[in-house]
């Protein structure tokens, strides 16, 4: 079988340089080609006109090597309060995955997937009831990214409703892009080096420039992919999904605890904050009457002894396919002031787009 041809959002910006060099083309070419793809939001090749800097040969020889396409949107769906947007996203193959803008004080966030389903089966997230399909491409996720970054291009800020005054205001006439969370469909470390590949291109200053401190990848904890973000001394925000602060507890939710139990699984993020130096943001979906008492407050604040962290509480959204109610607010300050007596800085998640199946563990494809 031949080789895909790639994808030109696939490509880093060095790796374009390189395939110009090769072809018997100046570098200045391509590094024309980027600014176009990142800076100008260029989208089909029909797009480039040829000019000094990107003749038409050098151009016939890109579409003729590379493939350069968007995932088709297949639905777009608004939550009521203006501040979240979720794209149902066309692949080339049919399939489809969902993307999320969120906007937060300050700052707009995407919320980007890693694969087509999810491997892993935690039973209270709509992506684990689906089942695995396949990984994205590198391109297939800075896609995502540039798709939610070309929506702020186009549109001014939402005014801030009386509810929430503290919501950007429309002062200014475009946004860009700042924020990237690898918190859609997907186990983003079962990806590894798609992902990493794509944080890459998302990182190059030259193009989306997201600093490393904008960029927050989630795992439900597999193992091997944060020991090797150890060992690369990769910069962006680890968060990893607890759920339980037992075994036995923590299998019963997440089922890849039962392959990387959760001592392996603690082992590991020592290793990662002892060898870069950063805290975890460990994520706690409180799930009414199951782990969300003193005694489960308690557990993680014993298990957590030592480890830079924080805790990200996370009330259980709704989602088809699992019973849970989620923990009433009283229940969740309860559960921080327990931690604060550990010493451990815990938030409860802003709820984003809920009532449009766009919160966390609500993804599908529906």
């Amino acid at each position: 079988m031949p080789a895909a041809r790639p994808h030109l959002l696939g490509l880093t910006r060095v790796e374009l340089a390189a395939r110009a060099v090769a072809w018997g083309f100046s570098p200045v070419h391509s590094a024309t080609l980027w600014n176009e793809l990142y800076l100008q939001g260029r989208r089909s090749p029909s797009e480039f006109t040829p000019h000094d800097r990107l003749p038409a040969r050098y151009l016939d020889r890109v579409f003729a090597e590379c493939d350069f396409d968007f995932p088709s949107i297949a639905k777009e769906t608004h939550s009521s309060d203006g501040f979240t947007r979720k794209y149902l996203l066309g692949l080339r193959d049919a399939h489809r995955i969902e993307t999320v803008l969120m906007r937060y004080s300050g700052r707009v966030t995407a919320c980007v997937s890693s694969q087509v389903g999810c491997a892993m089966g935690c039973v209270f997230c709509a992506t684990g009831q689906m089942g695995y399909t396949r990984h994205l491409t590198a391109a297939e996720i800075v896609a995502q990214a540039l798709h939610v970054d070309a929506v702020l291009r186009a549109t001014a800020p939402e005014a801030p409703t009386a509810a929430e005054p503290a919501h950007p205001s429309p002062h200014h006439r475009h946004e860009r892009l700042r924020n990237v969370v690898f918190m859609g469909m997907g186990e983003p470390l079962h990806n590894y080096d798609a992902v990493m590949q794509a944080i890459d291109i998302l990182r190059d200053p030259a193009g989306l420039a997201l600093g490393a401190q904008k960029i927050s990848v989630s795992t439900v904890g597999v193992v091997p992919g944060i020991r090797r973000l150890a060992a690369e001394k990769r910069p962006v925000h680890l968060a990893v999904s607890l759920h339980g602060a037992t075994q036995e507890e923590r299998a019963a939710l997440v089922p890849a605890a039962r392959k990387w139990r959760l001592d392996e699984l603690m082992d590991a993020c020592r290793e990662y904050t002892a060898t870069l130096g950063k805290r975890i943001f460990f994520e706690w979906t409180l799930i009414d009457g199951q782990n969300d008492g003193h005694a489960h407050a308690r557990a993680v604040g014993e298990l957590l002894k030592g480890i830079p962290a924080q805790v990200n509480l996370i009330p259980l959204n709704p989602t088809l396919g699992y019973a849970g109610e989620p923990t009433r607010p009283a229940g969740a300050r309860a559960f921080q002031d327990v931690l604060a007596t550990y010493g451990i800085p815990c938030t409860v998640r802003q709820r984003r787009g809920i009532d449009i199946a766009a919160g966390c563990g609500q993804l599908a494809i529906d």
